[in-house]
């Protein structure tokens, strides 16, 4: 397979994986694809410690690194560049009754306490002024590519990058988004339809993917509800040059998804997710259970604005992973966890990818020459 972006960054297969989890992306890229770690969770420290793993474990072979800098959230205007000063003006920007809300909602649920060693992770990297740190962990390994989740990135980082030799990436939902990501020198645009987990928009994978190719002059790939060689022939062909891909990651052999998450995903269908701001404030489609239920009651106080809605909730979601309370556990899903009913390697993953894709194209071949 020869695409721009194989081209661009010297892979075998157009597939990108997105996951939290490092040896996913190591496994990724070792099998062809480029794995993409998702730093949003991680301390400056802790990523430090996650990529010096993956420089050792990947083969020498192209990763790249996710960070979230959105262009718009609460408390942007502060003028604090300290992350600490940040988030101690941002906690007292939340009303007590959405705090005292959490509290009464996990109580009923019986959920435990943390210990104090737990609690506290509000921030990470929501914000310009957290995830700057993060970046500059990022730069200092051999990464192939920076992606940014939310947005254009800033200009200045697409320069810091670009000094680097560091391709740079970022996602849109919308054609208008993706060429304000052109204007500010992204390399790539990942055009994410609406069935994609985690933040997204509203627009359908087949309806955006032609519309973005056709908006901008860079390479794209095709993300959203894509977990298949069929999937990713269709975006091929709809004119994207490779595969953006996240939730089929969830359950691989490599992935440290906790198990309670990784047996619902496995039992669930597509209809099981929903758009919902409880996450973080912005629409993310997220597991719909009991949790994206309460907040969407009457008697719920609404969500708040990000970052604040994840500052809220972030020592709640702990505490939840840490219970038996399955049925408050949600987090970021896409709609093809309806087809994800096995455990496999993430190695087997790439190849069934390719392998369904040159079916894909051969069947398609047939029919042109009959």
């Amino acid at each position: 397979m020869r695409t721009r972006v194989t081209d661009m960054f010297g892979i075998e297969f157009p597939i990108f994986a997105f996951s939290h989890c490092r040896d996913v992306v190591a496994a990724v890229s070792r099998a062809g694809g480029m794995g993409v770690l998702g730093a949003l969770y991680f301390t400056p420290e802790e990523l430090e410690t996650e990529l010096k793993w993956i420089d050792e474990h990947v083969g020498g072979m192209p990763y790249g690194v996710d960070v979230v800098m959105p262009a718009s959230y609460e408390g942007a205007d502060l003028g604090v560049d300290s992350p600490e000063d940040l988030l101690g003006r941002l906690q007292g920007m939340i009303p007590a009754g959405h705090r005292a809300f959490v509290d009464d909602l996990l109580e009923k649920h019986g959920v435990p306490a943390l210990s104090g060693d737990d609690a506290g992770r509000a921030l990470l990297g929501w914000t310009d002024a957290t995830a700057r740190p993060q970046v500059e962990v990022a730069l200092r390994h051999p990464i192939a590519l920076l992606a940014n989740a939310l947005g254009p990135p800033p200009a200045d980082v697409v320069e810091q990058a670009h000094a680097k030799g560091v391709k740079v990436a970022a996602l849109a939902s919308t054609p208008r988004h993706a060429i304000k990501q052109v204007e500010v020198g992204v390399d790539v645009v990942v055009a994410q339809g609406t069935e994609a987990g985690g933040h997204t928009g509203e627009i359908s994978t087949m309806v955006l993917i032609p519309q973005v190719v056709d908006a901008v002059d860079v390479p794209v790939l095709a993300a959203g509800g894509i977990g298949d060689g069929r999937q990713m022939a269709a975006g091929m062909a709809l004119g994207a040059e490779g595969v953006w891909t996240g939730s089929i990651w969830l359950t691989v052999e490599e992935a440290d998804t906790p198990e309670m998450a990784r047996q619902r995903i496995l039992a669930a269908t597509s209809r099981d997710t929903v758009r919902s701001r409880s996450w973080t404030g912005k629409p993310a489609r997220l597991l719909k259970n009991e949790w994206t239920d309460a907040w969407e009651a009457t008697d719920s106080p609404g969500t708040l604005p990000m970052p604040l809605q994840f500052m809220l909730v972030s020592d709640a979601l702990r505490r939840i992973g840490r219970s038996d309370a399955a049925e408050l556990a949600t987090f970021p899903a896409g709609q093809i966890i309806g087809t994800m009913n096995q455990v496999k390697s993430a190695r087997q993953v790439v190849f069934e990818m390719v392998e369904g894709y040159v079916e894909a194209m051969d069947r398609l071949g047939r029919i042109t020459e009959d």
